[in-house]
């Protein structure tokens, strides 16, 4: 009797550790869509706001969700009215999704 106790509190005490491992993984897909957004801003800073040609520049830090690192580089905009929001030197917290072949901004907020 005492063995085959034993033998049960090992078992689970093994299996603890395997389940959360497995339950940590799936956390953001349980998150609403805003909070999974806010989970990937990035921050930036506007070096040029290019409206005739519906583009940013920015100066930002690593990107996690396009796995890209830091740079400056030139983004579209989803949506021509996010152009309104920012002047060059503005420090910012940006999404940025990729298109296609461009890169496009789909959310800017003032940095805090």
């Amino acid at each position: 009797m005492k063995r085959s106790t034993w033998i049960y509190a090992m078992l689970a005490a093994l299996a603890v550790p395997a389940h959360a491992q497995q339950s940590d993984a799936g956390h953001a897909a349980h998150l609403p869509a805003q909070a999974q957004n806010a989970a990937t801003l990035t921050d930036g800073e506007v070096r040029k706001v290019d409206f005739d040609a519906k583009k940013l520049t920015i100066r930002h830090g690593p990107i996690q969700n396009l796995d890209m690192p830091g740079m400056t580089m030139v983004f579209q905009v989803r949506e021509p009215a996010l152009l309104d929001k920012v002047k060059p030197g503005d420090k910012i917290k940006f999404h940025a999704e990729k298109a296609g072949s461009a890169y496009v901004v789909t959310q800017i907020e003032p940095a805090k």
